[in-house]
């Protein structure tokens, strides 16, 4: 049977048990599977790291002319799944992505440690490589470059994305395969949610 439950609920809920996560996982408690649908129709999926979650959805950093982006772009629709084996839980997430704002992505990126902001400097992620040397060169001609400079811009073909979920699902793991699960499907658009059960 369905019911109804405010926006926040589901939002509450993955925030409790990533807390949970970050205290039992060892490593990358916000890792996520993301898979995405290219203009072919081609999926894919890779795992990101979650770096921010809030009732506005779930947020991921990457260099935009990547190939996720590229699907991104063609098909603006995605799916997460966190997996954390250690508490026996899932969570599945669908939904809408937008990329998020320019502030929002300067501030992230100016957070993280110089040496992964000198590496989305030198990277062109999901190129062709003809050699790790030439990617080793290029990272050494990054850091001569901005040697004894605090600031490093964020490049112009890095930031993020807004995964807006339109649905959330919540698995447990029981005894017997006889699994918990609740899904969460949007009712009013930052406003409620339809709630039911489903079958193991």
């Amino acid at each position: 049977m369905a019911d109804s439950h405010p926006w926040q609920v589901p939002f509450s809920q993955f925030s409790d048990w990533l807390e949970a996560a970050e205290a039992e996982e060892i490593n990358d408690p916000n890792a996520m599977a993301l898979a995405s649908v290219d203009a072919d129709g081609q999926p894919s999926v890779r795992i990101v790291l979650l770096k921010g979650q809030d009732a506005q959805g779930f947020v991921f950093y990457t260099n935009l002319e990547s190939r996720k982006a590229e699907a991104l772009a063609a098909e603006p629709r995605a799916a997460l799944a966190f997996h954390w084996k250690s508490l026996r839980r899932q969570v599945r997430v669908e939904g809408s992505v937008q990329q998020v704002s320019d502030a929002e992505a300067d501030a992230y990126f100016a957070s993280r440690g110089r040496a992964s902001r000198l590496g989305a400097v030198a990277s062109d992620q999901s190129r062709p490589l003809p050699s790790r040397a030439l990617f080793e060169a290029r990272l050494a001609e990054v850091e001569a470059q901005y040697a004894g400079k605090t600031e490093i811009p964020r490049p112009a073909a890095w930031g993020g994305y807004r995964l807006t979920p339109q649905a959330i699902e919540f698995w447990e793991d029981r005894p017997h395969r006889l699994h918990h699960r609740r899904r969460y499907e949007v009712l009013e658009p930052g406003q409620s949610w339809r709630s039911s059960l489903l079958y193991p």
